[in-house]
């Protein structure tokens, strides 16, 4: 006996502390709830910054190439035990054996230079031989500080084009992470009304199966006593089986709906989330002259219409410059000395010089650097009218995204005013019905009206905020604050 009273005293504090525990799970979240926690912990939202860090990173990159670097070069050792083919003092070549460690070190520093697509250098450095035989012969040759510039004349500068290309480049990047983030916010509405349609969908299930069996009761007493047909009988009792499979229907598409939106927000729990219709719905219509000026100014695919004719006038230009006459001019000054030991080695250093003077002149290509150039060009002329075509059809999406949000408004407005009226009529046809006044037909019209009216309400309800964020996403502008979302 003691022990049935344990297992049952058991028993209650499990069952008493599940349903704690269910309870606390729940989670009730409206939608700028679901789109907060979606932008903070969703994978959609770890990718976007992920993206955004590549983009940042390459501009950190480009900028980072402009600036002086410095690099130390170090050889320890280089040793060489050979036979070699070496020159003579009397000029002839002979095969000599040979048995020495190469050493050496230098620091250099290099800057590029932007505008002209050349370099400036400076170098110190030390080498040491040392040659095995007899005894052990040491030399050093120092060269304590050279000054030098590599710079093409009539090249192709890279450099140039990467100051006017690459800021943009970051740009669309920085642009790119806020739409990021608003089509997340979209994909977050998506999945929120997929979970409050499917509450909707259950909850209209489960009262129209009460409401059904109830009835039916009626019904069957009715038949019993021969006030009303079999067929209808049979007609309710139809309807209360369907009824049955509905609620078994909508309660499989709730939970697919729950298990997409917790995924998609990052919630690792399997709490239910119950969506609550938020009172702040955006109330505010859209400017069509402000949307446009904006969608322009903010979104990162005018950037990139940009960027993109910039690249393919940076084509034409290299096309044309590595095609036709080019001067490479290569100079040094500095000081140098070789020495038997290294105390001697920095000692009344010797200047040195250096030039060089490239000259490359396409003389016969067979018309290689005709097509090259006509093919970028080809390119460049594609991608301005691509672009500006491009241009035209994000206009045309701007003004059909205001036309819409500032018309979905007054659509839900009479979705909202039509599901009152529609659940209104159904409680008076049940009434009427009960009563006797009218028979199941119409009950059942006017069961399915109210339904339908709901589902409408919640579809008119997610077409507005989905319009919103779309909305937001074309233009990078709230129109709810009148600010642009970079600020």
């Amino acid at each position: 006996m003691l022990r049935k009273l344990i297992i049952f005293g058991y028993f209650l504090i499990f069952f008493f502390v599940d349903q704690s525990i269910s309870a606390q799970e729940a989670l009730n979240m409206t939608l700028p709830e679901a789109v907060s926690m979606a932008r903070a912990n969703s994978p959609a939202a770890a990718a976007a910054r992920h993206r955004f860090n590549s983009g940042y990173w390459q501009y950190r990159t480009f900028k980072a190439s402009l600036m002086p670097y410095m690099s130390l070069d170090a050889t320890l050792p280089d040793l060489n035990r050979s036979i070699s083919r070496i020159t003579l003092p009397d000029g002839r070549d002979a095969f000599v054996k040979r048995s020495l460690a190469n050493y050496s070190s230098g620091i250099s520093i290099k800057k590029p230079l932007g505008w002209t697509g050349g370099e400036l250098f400076v170098n110190t450095g030390l080498q040491r031989i040392d040659v095995f035989g007899d005894s052990l012969n040491t030399s050093y040759l120092s060269n304590p500080l050279v000054f030098g510039i590599r710079q093409p004349l009539f090249g192709f500068n890279n450099y140039r084009w990467m100051k006017k290309i690459e800021p943009l480049r970051y740009e669309e990047a920085e642009k790119r992470s806020l739409e990021d983030m608003e089509n997340i916010a979209l994909e977050a509405t998506g999945y929120f009304f997929d979970v409050m349609l499917a509450t909707s969908d259950l909850s209209i299930a489960q009262l129209n199966e009460a409401n059904n069996d109830t009835i039916y009761k009626i019904t069957k007493g009715r038949y019993n006593i021969g006030t009303i047909a079999e067929n209808d009988l049979l007609q309710m009792e139809l309807a209360l089986l369907n009824s049955h499979a509905e609620v078994t229907r909508a309660r499989l598409a709730l939970d697919v709906a729950q298990y997409k939106l917790r995924s998609y927000l990052g919630i690792k729990t399997q709490a239910p989330i119950i969506p609550i219709i938020s009172d702040n719905l955006p109330t505010s219509k859209a400017t069509l002259d402000i949307a446009q000026s904006e969608a322009h100014k903010n979104r990162s695919d005018a950037v990139a219409y940009q960027r993109r004719k910039l690249e393919s006038d940076r084509d034409v230009a290299q096309a044309k410059r590595e095609n036709r006459l080019n001067v490479n001019v290569f100079a040094t000054y500095g000081l140098t000395q070789n020495a038997l030991t290294t105390s001697e080695v920095y000692k009344n250093p010797q200047d040195q010089q250096q030039a060089t003077v490239g000259i490359q002149i396409p003389v016969l290509d067979w018309g290689r650097a005709r097509a090259e150039i006509s093919t970028a060009k080809s390119n460049r002329d594609l991608v301005y009218a691509t672009t500006d075509q491009q241009i035209s059809d994000f206009d045309q999406e701007v003004f059909l995204k205001v036309m819409q949000y500032n018309l979905q408004h007054d659509q839900l407005s009479i979705a909202t005013k039509a599901d009152t009226v529609a659940q209104q009529r159904y409680e008076l046809t049940k009434q009427r019905y009960l009563i006797g006044k009218i028979d199941i037909t119409q009950l059942n019209i006017a069961s399915t009206e109210k339904d339908q009216a709901r589902r409408s309400y919640l579809a008119s309800l997610r077409s507005l905020w989905t319009l919103y964020y779309q909305l937001r996403l074309i233009t990078l502008y709230d129109f709810e604050t009148n600010k642009s979302l970079k600020d």
